[in-house]
């Protein structure tokens, strides 16, 4: 019959639907697959060997072969016909690198070799507009986060010089975040030497998404130790360098237990596989380095530059006060 034709056709040349079944709660699609495969081109159509119930027949002996062009459905953007080809990257490569490789690697030789014609434009779309998209917001919502941060600061600290002074640490803090997953590939390598599954994390958007959250969190230490320099100063107990030194050693215990049980609550995420652990590994990664590039900034670059701009203040106020006089 036409249909038990139609069948085979799709059997030897493309595939053909057979079933369907369910495993749990999955629906497998059973199709049907020649030997030879889908290696096979148009001109060996017609002899293609079928199986019927008088013998072996080539499909030339039943049915005439006839090249056409369907032009059933023709797709028009902005009133040019346009041609969509998907392009899905494996599961190991990040969206941000799939559509680098394909601007880069695909459609740029393509073009330098002259196989893309001058009058075609090409253009990547789909998620990875979204992904652009995604970016640029992402780079506005990075400086709202910094204006609201140092905005809440001055309102808290009720003083516009030392907010500064604690915005300091976010490059530091962001710094350890890189390392952070750099140090999470190294591990994700070394995996293989050990024998179990390597694995590498890259720099994607919900990555990216810590380093935002990296903005709230590692000011938190730096606040700890200023507040108490700025009680320290006010209170008048001591000069700079040990207003700065008291401060140092007395919210060092509190910064120590608020970075270790913070690390403790995120190295399930980072360090242990699990399903859907792969999406948000990086983001946990990121937060874990700065969170502890931000404990070690705190106790030792933050004293040290507290204590500069302190007394490079207090040089100023005795240089402007002893002019007054004179």
């Amino acid at each position: 019959t036409p249909q038990d034709l139609g069948f085979t056709v799709s059997v030897v040349t493309d595939g053909a639907f057979a079933d369907e079944f369910y495993r749990g709660d999955d629906k497998i699609d059973v199709y049907l697959y020649a030997r030879a495969g889908q290696g096979g081109s148009l001109d060996s159509v017609a002899g293609l060997q079928l199986h019927t119930p008088s013998g072996v027949v080539p499909l030339g002996s039943v049915a005439q072969v006839v090249e056409t062009v369907a032009t059933g459905t023709i797709r028009r953007v902005n009133g040019a016909r346009t041609l969509t080809v998907n392009i899905i990257p494996p599961d190991d490569v990040a969206l941000e690198t799939g559509v680098q490789r394909v601007r880069d690697e695909l459609v740029a030789v393509l073009q330098r070799e002259g196989r893309i014609a001058p009058g075609v434009s090409v253009a990547i779309a789909g998620a990875s507009d979204q992904l652009e998209s995604t970016r640029q917001s992402l780079v506005g919502n990075y400086a709202i986060a910094l204006i609201i941060v140092y905005l809440l600061l001055v309102a808290i600290l009720t003083h516009w010089g030392y907010p500064l002074l604690i915005m300091t640490t976010l490059p530091m803090g962001m710094a350890g975040g890189i390392l952070g997953l750099l140090g999470l590939n190294l591990i994700g390598g070394w995996q293989s030497v050990l024998g179990l599954p390597a694995f590498s994390q890259p720099l994607d958007m919900i990555s990216m998404l810590g380093f935002l959250i990296l903005m709230g969190t590692v000011v938190n230490n730096p606040i700890l130790v200023v507040t108490r320099i700025m009680q320290n100063l006010k209170d008048s107990r001591a000069d700079i360098g040990g207003a700065v030194t008291e401060a140092t050693v007395s919210r060092l215990r509190p910064i120590a237990m608020t970075t270790i049980t913070t690390l403790c609550g995120l190295a399930p995420l980072v360090f242990w596989g699990g399903a859907g652990t792969e999406l948000y590994r990086g983001l946990g990664a990121i937060v874990m380095g700065g969170l502890l590039g931000s404990a070690l900034v705190s106790v030792t670059f933050l004293p040290a530059l507290a204590v500069l701009v302190l007394r490079g203040r207090e040089r100023i106020r005795l240089a402007a006060a002893s002019s007054i006089r004179a």
